[in-house]
């Protein structure tokens, strides 16, 4: 059998046919085989990026699978690659080598420290790859991995060093561990950000609170668009104008905001919106205005029903109709709001299972508001504003019809001199 001590025998009889004066353990020596290793781990590099590319890389290309093309894409193969030089590097040191010399514990430490750097940046690279294939998933649309994702990057970074530090310093990581406890304190204040964001993103996660491609509105930061990355510190929001807003994630959970996605997974998008209605204009129907409104389809019946109402009301207390003082009436602004509700509730774009009425309110020094509060089946932003925009046009052309008027402060002062000359 083959060991190290007569492999260095037999490596250092080849080397004395280049020079004969060369010994075990002798600058020259240690420069060759030191050397040697180099050439042959190079070699061995080059041997398995040939593979990668000649035979794996191929046999990806026609797997019928996804995941491991993901891979692909993240370098998860390049950088597990790298394992071959190192492995030949840590093998071949202590057969060409003595344990006793200076260079044998820098090559081998040198060596290891390469290992666990490439068994870091390919997990990482494995991680990333997770992370895809959740996204790609059902419940990416409830929870995020990415936050904690970041946090076991964070570990395994932090591993890395601890085992590096007690590799070079020949210590025992627990040793280094126990010191740490003197810089706690500083570790708190250098990885705040990164403690508060991976507690807020516990929170986060359980009880569902946001979530990739949410729409939020944050009143103190300016911040009003979608979430496209919660991370372990960072959620990183594009706002409506494209420009992209960074905010620690623990304000998710520290702030008042608004998460629009109730609205989003729900049958529609509110609208409540109010014009104002000159209260000059507000009158009692006459017979001639009233069969004017009473040719409208959509309070045809409405009217009616009124008008047999009122007969009745006015039968049972033997009132007569010419009796302007005693009579009820229908009024404009009354008919009025029971045609938008008609109208609405005809209305194609408006989801009929939600809320739908026409109110008013508190009267005020603009008016009288006239409120629509009802719910758009179509959801987008664009269409919903088209929507929205297409009732109000129609509100106010229709005003006239009602022998009613908007309120607008200019207009309504002109409107008031003109009646006074």
């Amino acid at each position: 059998m083959l060991t190290a001590a007569r492999f260095r025998e037999q490596f250092v009889s080849v080397l004395k046919d280049i020079d004969a004066d060369i010994v075990l353990n002798s600058p020259l020596y240690n420069t060759l085989a030191l050397a040697f290793i180099a050439i042959v781990a190079l070699t061995f590099h080059l041997g398995g990026r040939l593979f990668l590319h000649s035979v794996l890389m191929r046999w990806i290309n026609r797997s019928p699978t996804d995941w491991d093309n993901a891979l692909r894409e993240h370098g998860f193969f390049n950088r597990l690659i790298h394992l071959v030089p190192a492995l030949v590097v840590f093998l071949l040191t202590p057969i060409l080598l003595t344990d006793d010399s200076l260079l044998y514990a820098v090559v081998v430490k040198a060596a290891l420290l390469y290992l666990m750097l490439v068994a870091l940046v390919s997990t990482s690279a494995l991680l990333n790859t997770v992370e895809d294939w959740y996204n790609t998933t059902e419940f990416a649309k409830q929870a995020t991995i990415t936050g904690f994702i970041q946090v076991i990057k964070l570990i395994l970074a932090i591993l890395f060093i601890l085992f590096s530090v007690s590799l070079i310093v020949d210590r025992s990581p627990l040793l280094l561990l126990s010191g740490l406890t003197a810089i706690a304190a500083v570790l708190l204040l250098i990885f705040r950000d990164t403690i508060l964001g991976f507690v807020a993103g516990i929170q986060i996660t359980a009880n569902r609170l946001f979530k990739n491609g949410d729409w939020i509105q944050v009143d103190k930061f300016n911040v009003d668009g979608e979430i496209i990355e919660l991370g372990l510190t960072n959620v990183k929001v594009r706002n409506w104008d494209n420009t992209i807003s960074t905010l620690p994630t623990y304000t998710l959970t520290n702030e008042a905001i608004k998460n629009w996605r109730g609205m989003q997974e729900s049958g529609g998008r509110r609208i409540k919106r109010a014009i104002y209605i000159d209260m000059h204009s507000v009158k009692l129907y006459d017979n001639e205005s009233l069969k004017k409104v009473a040719k409208i389809r959509f309070i045809a019946a409405y009217i009616d029903s009124k008008i047999k109402e009122l007969q009745q009301y006015h039968q049972d207390n033997s009132i007569d109709e010419n009796d302007l003082l005693n009579r009820r009436a229908l009024t404009n602004i009354g008919t009025f709001r029971a045609y938008l509700e008609a109208y609405l509730a005809k209305h194609p774009k408006i989801n009929h299972d939600m809320t739908l009425m026409v109110r008013q309110l508190p009267p005020n020094e603009l008016g009288l508001p006239l409120e629509i509060y009802c719910f758009c089946s179509d959801k987008a932003w664009v269409n919903y504003e088209k929507v929205q925009a297409d009732i109000f046009d129609h509100i106010m052309a229709m005003l006239p019809l009602f022998e009613l008027r908007a309120y607008q402060r200019d207009s309504h002062l002109e409107a008031l001199t003109a009646r006074k000359e």
